[in-house]
């Protein structure tokens, strides 16, 4: 069964009904997979099954990422895989770029390349199940071979020998290695297929290729599937999904059932109206739905035409002050959206002149800071010594005298030896010509690495262990030292601390041991798309594909101008630009419109769109054009009215976030005197 969901039309509700009604008709829980494609959306489905059903029964179910199930799957077939053990490492973005540097450094290669346009064409190749040679030739017959596919497919052999040294898998892998091993295996599809005897698929619009051939091959016999989604609200073809599987899917499974669902239970009538014109003149094959209100009638929408961004930023802060002021709207229940972050500089600041709180979705995440990425490596290697990526990472930080060419003599001699960098390291001294200095350093390492494997072994709660961690290497000096003020010192260190909290809230809740913490962190690599921080009473700035899933009554939609919405590399392309084979472009025109649509219906009470005029560009004011999808709309749809002039915040509110600014400088933790800039380090022991 395909369910057509459009936005607003109760799909996880759709989902969750279906799994509480097969559990009440007595299908076993442990035969139903239901996959989707953030841990929000899994948790927020798993609870809704618990209230329908009650906790025991929806306890053995199976609700997760579709890289959550790849993870948990290919764990349990580690001996299948010819893995030596039964762990491996997951290498995370930072690692994926931090390897693909190292590899390019050996090809000696001049050119500054951009690493990320790199691993977008080493995931198409993954994805296709192909070799490099082969998708050189697919490239070469859709559209031509230029010199960023010429390095990929050169790093890309290089690069997945270096994943097998270090016995790991990326992101691509979770999904790629499985479906590998099932085609591979027949026995080992076997025991999954009959295993899961119901497959419940939720955004199938956002699948790749890898995701529908796991798909085809687990439900391919039985072919009970069902798939939820919305072909008009596919927006991530920059990152592998194929708007094409949802539209095939009665050819993937002749006879399936379509069921469309276009009753909206979000939005307010003139919401729906434009969000309906703006599909209208969607081109292409799609499947053909008409949004129907159930809210009623509300406010028309707004398009307001700004002399400049800063113009533009003042219109947004005061609407949202007057919201919140006059008619007693909460902070949460605004939102700002934009194409590109570069735009939210302005709003930002506009908010804040008005002690406006907000929160910025899309920053560097906790878990990808630095201090907190070491911490956890050095973690890792406690608990699994032949983690080579998290060795890497750590061993020589802080500087203990193992720079690059020591570093080179030991892995060169574990290469030699066919042995493990920490077993190398634990006996430096056989490695010929190793510096003196790279000897004491190895040898402080080791003490740090055992007094942590000690600290575990006499079950200490995971929390301890991290903080004498912490005391041992120095951590706190060292990011003394390293920062440039004490007030980039204390948020540094104040992350570090975060995390140990984090440590202690799970050593409360009977999750600390030495098995459950090594699961822990290593399901840390796959918080891709999660926000940590706690939903407070706060205005949203976010980009449009941020907005996805999300809802809010107040919406304001800025920079509807051809440049951004569409995004300028729809037209113009770059060269990192990475175009897949069989697609029109990067970003085409018609994902852009149905990415327009996506940020219009997240509106449920009122809608506000916004343009400039002009904008700064090399440092004199340039004119801007609507965007095509604006001009499309019917007149009647929206009220126009222009803003020439920006308005500056009342002295009272002025008054109050200069006070509260103080307050904020007032509340800056100091470092005692002295610390700064030379700091003696710990030493390295428990």
């Amino acid at each position: 069964m395909l369910v057509l969901a459009g936005a607003g039309s109760g799909k996880t509700r759709v989902v969750t009904e279906r799994i509480g009604r097969l559990l009440g008709k007595g299908v076993s829980a442990q035969s139903i997979l239901a996959m989707t494609f953030t841990n929000k959306a899994a948790a927020e489905m798993h609870e809704r099954v618990s209230k329908l059903v009650g906790p025991k029964v929806a306890k053995d179910l199976k609700v997760c990422t579709f890289h959550r199930f790849g993870l948990d799957t290919l764990g349990q077939e580690t001996r299948a895989l010819g893995f030596r053990g039964t762990k491996f490492a997951i290498l995370d973005q930072a690692d994926q770029t931090s390897t693909i540097r190292e590899i390019l450094r050996e090809l000696r290669t001049t050119k500054n390349y951009d690493i990320g346009a790199i691993l977008a064409r080493i995931s198409a190749a993954k994805n296709d199940f192909i070799t490099p040679e082969e998708w050189l030739e697919k490239q070469r017959k859709s559209r031509g071979v230029d010199e960023y596919d010429e390095i990929s497919m050169l790093v890309y052999p290089k690069y997945l020998a270096a994943l097998r040294t270090f016995q790991a898998f990326d992101f691509d892998d979770l999904i790629c290695e499985l479906v590998r091993l099932w085609k591979k295996r027949a026995d080992v599809l076997e025991k999954y297929r009959m295993r899961y005897r119901y497959l419940i698929v939720d955004e199938y619009q956002d699948t790749n290729h890898a995701q529908l051939e796991l798909v085809l091959l687990l439900a391919g016999s039985h072919r009970n599937v069902v798939v939820v989604g919305d072909d008009d609200q596919s927006i991530y073809a920059w990152r592998g999904a194929d708007v094409k599987n949802i539209l095939s899917f009665e050819d993937h499974f002749p006879g399936a059932k379509v069921v469309k669902l276009e009753h909206n239970y979000r939005s307010k009538k003139p919401i729906l109206d434009v969000a309906n014109a703006i599909l209208a003149r969607q081109s292409g094959k799609r499947h053909r739905k008409v949004l129907v209100p159930t809210q009623g009638a509300g406010p028309i929408a707004q398009v307001v035409v700004c002399a400049d961004p800063e113009v533009e930023a003042s219109f947004v802060a005061n609407e949202a002050q007057m919201l919140i002021e006059k008619h007693g709207v909460r902070p949460k229940d605004i939102a700002v959206l934009y194409r590109s972050n570069l735009q939210a500089q302005p709003i930002e600041q506009a908010l804040k002149e008005r002690s406006i709180p907000l929160r910025m979705i899309g920053g560097q995440q906790f878990f990808e800071r630095k201090e907190v990425k070491d911490l956890i490596a050095y973690l890792k290697v406690v608990l699994s010594p032949d983690d080579e990526m998290s060795l890497r990472r750590v061993v020589n930080y802080p500087a203990r005298g193992i720079g690059e060419v020591a570093f080179h003599k030991i892995t060169a001699h574990a290469t030699a030896q066919d042995m493990s960098l920490w077993a190398v390291i634990q006996r430096a001294h056989a490695v010929r010509e190793l510096p003196p200095g790279a000897l004491e350093g190895c040898r402080q390492f080791v003490r740090i690495i055992e007094g942590g494997r000690l600290a575990f072994e006499q079950k200490l709660p995971s929390a301890e262990v991290a903080a004498r961690l912490c005391e041992a290497i120095g951590l706190k000096a060292d990011i003394l030292a390293a920062s440039a003020n004490p007030q980039v010192a204390a948020r540094r260190w104040g992350n570090v601390e975060g995390l140990l909290k984090l440590f202690a809230r799970r050593d409360e809740a009977g999750k600390g041991d030495r098995v459950q913490f090594m699961e822990f962190l290593r399901l840390l690599a796959l918080r891709m798309d999660e926000q940590d921080e706690e939903a407070t009473d706060r205005v949203t700035l976010t980009t449009m594909h941020g907005a996805k899933g999300l809802e809010y009554p107040y919406v304001f939609v800025i920079g509807v101008e051809e440049g951004f919405c569409p995004h300028s590399r729809t037209t113009t392309e770059r060269a990192t630009d990475f175009v897949p084979g069989d697609q029109d472009g990067a970003v085409s025109i018609e994902e852009e419109r149905r990415l327009f649509y996506v940020a219009v219906t997240r509106a449920r009470e009122k809608l506000y769109m916004s343009r400039c005029m002009a904008r700064g560009q090399r440092g004199k004011l340039v004119p801007r054009t609507p965007s095509r999808f604006l001009l499309e709309l019917p007149r009647e749809l929206y009220e126009e009215r222009e803003e020439t002039t920006p308005i500056a915040p009342g002295i009272e509110k002025t008054k109050a976030g200069a006070a509260n600014l103080l307050a904020a400088l007032n509340s800056i933790p100091t470092l005692p005197p002295g610390e700064l800039p030379m700091i003696p380090r710990a030493r390295p022991k428990f």
